[in-house]
């Protein structure tokens, strides 16, 4: 608590300024620990619905740049928060398909390339706020299978290398869009349990790079979707393990 910032927000360390980022952050750990209780609710939602424009966009802090995370963070923020009745749903539903691409993709801005953390971001925001009717599911979902390389890992975008990273940003809007049984997830187990340190612990994004906390929970988190026995389930649209996303929102603890 000692990095929030009078406004609401929440800084990345104690002293530094406020941002959407490390906001959710705060919140996700909170809701973790069970200890959103500690939280100035209206205060946090104050920070949070002020950064939404006028077109219904987002952003991130109060240097004005807008992106497609910003709105999934925000809303995904105020969800968990139970607030999302505070900030305009209808508008930033409206800017989000504004993202969308002829492939069936999203972008961080209209126009922006595809690219699947992106599509993560918008497909998740759709998911809380009850929106995948507006997604052509068959198409999107072509386009995030064919994010599977050789290897068995996603890379993000085409023409890039795999990355054990995108087993999150990847499965988890295939899952939202009902879609996994498209790709090959033996394969994908594999290739991120080749990116584990056999000795010391952790997952790298690829096999035999230095392993570290981002992508060891983005391979974890990626094995909880692909149900690998011993992982608790996940929620694909918040992010955070299921028996915390049903203590949130029914007021209880599942296994």
């Amino acid at each position: 608590m000692t990095c929030q910032h009078e406004s609401g927000g929440f800084g990345g360390n104690v002293g530094h300024d406020p941002h959407l980022l490390y906001t959710i952050s705060a919140v996700q750990v909170l809701a973790l620990f069970d200890k959103l209780d500690v939280l100035d609710i209206n205060k946090v939602t104050g920070y949070v619905t002020s950064l939404q424009k006028e077109d219904g966009s987002f952003s991130g802090d109060i240097l004005g740049e807008v992106d497609t995370r910003f709105s999934y963070i925000a809303i995904c923020c105020l969800s968990i928060l139970k607030r999302l009745d505070s900030m305009d749903v209808e508008k930033a539903v409206k800017y989000i398909l504004s993202c969308k691409n002829m492939d069936g993709g999203f972008g961080c801005i209209p126009g922006g390339e595809s690219h699947a953390g992106q599509i993560f971001a918008c497909v998740g925001a759709l998911a809380i706020t009850g929106s995948l009717h507006h997604i052509d599911k068959d198409l999107l979902g072509w386009w995030l299978c064919e994010r599977q390389v050789k290897s068995g890992g996603f890379n993000g975008r085409p023409e890039k290398l795999p990355d054990v990273c995108y087993s999150w940003w990847v499965l988890s809007s295939l899952t939202m869009i009902d879609r996994v049984h498209w790709i090959d997830k033996e394969k994908l187990v594999k290739y991120i349990l080749d990116c584990q340190d056999a000795e010391n612990g952790g997952i790298a994004d690829r096999p035999d790079d230095a392993v570290d906390v981002y992508h060891t929970f983005f391979g974890v988190a990626g094995l909880s979707l692909l149900e690998y026995p011993g992982v608790k389930a996940i929620d694909p649209a918040y992010a955070l393990p299921v028996n915390v996303v049903d203590r949130i929102f029914f007021g209880r603890c599942s296994t």
